[in-house]
């Protein structure tokens, strides 16, 4: 049990390793002695895990659709809000999810191994096809047709973002986003209940990180007692 988890530990490390690389030089320029050499690992146990610079890029892409951190909420809106403005959280802190969008965008790496926009976009029309079961999207909404519009124009703010380099501007600019878009999809009783604040994604994470630590701090009581 021991070995795999220090497997699985060194598999993430490396992901993150390649994520770092990634974001921060593109698929094409990125070598694999750059990955090694920021992950600190040997050349047989990146291999061991990942035969070639491609499968380690589909290994970033993977990490892409990622909804660690959202809570569940009664308003399935609140709920599709509060993935866009976590996401926008978490993206500036962790290099991984950020070069999954950069991968995204890179036509070089796009013609390899696709994007993550499709899973995106499935379950965003997921959400508001769930959204609008519940009475809280107007009648006329296309979630699939809306999922893709919103995850092109997420995916614009948070480059254009990026190249701003503001102290929380992604945040700023996904809660901008939502404000533009949700009166052109929410029932008005439901649009005044909507919390899309920039610091949302903020609050609800640390919610969920202090929801976490105490769950951490209970199997520790319980490990001691025993």
């Amino acid at each position: 049990m021991a070995k795999q988890e220090r497997a699985v530990r060194t598999r993430r490390l490396i992901l993150e390793a390649a994520g770092a690389v990634f974001d921060e030089f593109g698929y094409e320029s990125t070598t694999i002695a750059q990955i090694l050499a920021r992950a600190g690992v040997t050349k047989g146990a990146l291999y061991f895990h990942f035969a070639s610079k491609e499968e380690l890029a589909r290994g970033v892409l993977d990490q892409a659709l990622t909804l660690e951190g959202v809570l569940p909420q009664e308003s399935r809106l609140q709920e599709w809000v509060d993935v866009g403005m976590v996401l926008a959280h978490r993206l500036p802190r962790e290099p991984l999810l950020s070069a999954s969008i950069r991968l995204s965008a890179d036509r070089k790496a796009r013609d390899l191994f696709g994007t993550s926009w499709p899973a995106w976009i499935d379950f965003i029309a997921g959400q508001l096809t769930d959204a609008k079961a519940q009475g809280e999207v107007l009648p006329h909404v296309d979630p699939g047709a809306t999922a893709t519009l919103f995850v092109g124009a997420w995916t614009g703010v948070e480059i254009l973002a990026t190249a701003h380099g503001e102290s929380g501007a992604l945040e700023k600019r996904i809660s901008l986003l939502y404000d533009m878009f949700l009166p052109g999809i929410a029932v008005p009783g439901t649009l005044r209940t909507l919390d899309t604040a920039p610091d949302r994604g903020a609050r609800v994470w640390q919610v969920h990180q202090d929801q976490r630590q105490a769950r951490r701090d209970r199997r520790a009581a319980a490990a001691t007692a025993t």
